[in-house]
């Protein structure tokens, strides 16, 4: 089989398309041959050796994929060969075939495109399960969506939407901007338009608002707009930090959560396979039936082929990616 690999930490052009021995499931384990890998900021951080959960070099990126289950482990049904799957497997996906634990893997069900499916597991399973179980968002509240023209900030919004916020988005750009809108969003502004320094969006924010301030705040960028986004929080509001896409991990004030009983609460979502598999795979499963009936319509802004993948990644390092990006391998 081939897929792209990188030797050392890098960048996107660092990748090489080589070719591999199909490796063999172990118990656990199912071997999917690829027809689609989702892209994510992550993958960019495991190429210059920075993610929390970067395998040795030299690897393949691309942690989500939709594809043929073609063979199953110990210990694996074996009704599950020849069905297809979504799964998460970390890294590896950018290749023509992938190991995957099967206690990752989902059903796809008829009427799902593969693109769409792989444009799924993190992203949405991201939002759902921070929105719903970690920062326990209510119909009527509002949420404060960072970097909602990215594929976090938009999954969040429609999330947010659906589950009955108002929802307030801060995305670059018109094209961005229409998209963060398309998906559901009350208000939209460009945080480029701004001083993130001082207090300018805060005032804005509250006078689209009629004053009311966010009850929870998705941040997936991180930086200046962290720390702007943290000037509107309401009494009692929950921070989810989902990402650092500035690459500046912002610091939470312990005085400021104090005065203004704020939670901060830490989200990672590959962390619930191997510790609350249950969670996980039940979001998995409900976004994916979402998804077949229309309630959820996935965003895929750029489909990459499968030759020409490290400009997948280069897309998301040079921030012009609206939505997902996901590379098409067969």
């Amino acid at each position: 089989m081939e897929h792209w690999t990188i030797h050392q930490p890098g960048l996107p052009e660092d990748l090489a398309c080589e070719k591999a021995v199909l490796p063999a499931p172990g118990a656990g384990e199912a071997l999917i041959r690829v027809l689609t890998c989702g892209i994510n900021f992550a993958d960019l951080l495991m190429l210059n050796g920075t993610y929390q959960s970067t395998p040795p070099f030299p690897f393949a990126p691309g942690a989500e994929v939709c594809g043929i289950v073609e063979a199953v482990g110990e210990g694996g049904d074996s009704a599950l060969v020849g069905s297809r799957v979504v799964a998460y497997c970390g890294h590896g996906g950018l290749a023509e075939a992938v190991l995957a634990p099967l206690s990752t893997c989902a059903v796809v069900p008829e009427g799902v495109d593969s693109v769409v499916a792989a444009a799924i597991p993190i992203a949405y399973g991201s939002s759902e399960l921070a929105l719903a179980r970690r920062a326990r968002l209510q119909p009527e509240e509002w949420l404060l969506v960072g970097g909602a023209g990215g594929g976090i900030g938009l999954t969040a919004v429609e999330i947010g939407v659906r589950m009955g916020a108002r929802v307030f988005a801060l995305a670059r750009g018109e094209e961005k901007d229409d998209a963060a809108r398309r998906m559901g969003a009350e208000h939209v502004l460009d945080p480029s338009d701004f001083d993130l320094a001082g207090y300018a969006l805060r005032d804005t924010v509250l006078q689209c608002t009629d004053n009311a301030r966010m009850d929870v705040i998705v941040d997936p960028v991180g930086g200046d707009l962290s720390r702007a986004m943290m000037r509107i929080t309401a009494f009692e509001a929950r921070v989810l930090p989902l990402g650092f896409a500035s690459g500046d991990v912002p610091v939470f004030k312990a005085n400021h959560l104090l005065v203004k009983n704020v939670d901060v609460i830490g989200f990672w979502w590959g962390d619930y396979f191997p510790k609350s598999p249950d969670a996980v795979c039940e979001s998995l499963s409900r976004l994916l039936d979402w998804a077949a009936n229309g309630t959820i319509k996935p965003l895929v802004s750029d489909i990459i082929p499968f030759d020409r993948a490290p400009e997948a990644l280069t897309l998301l390092a040079e921030r012009r990616a609206t939505g997902k990006v996901v590379v098409s391998v067969a």
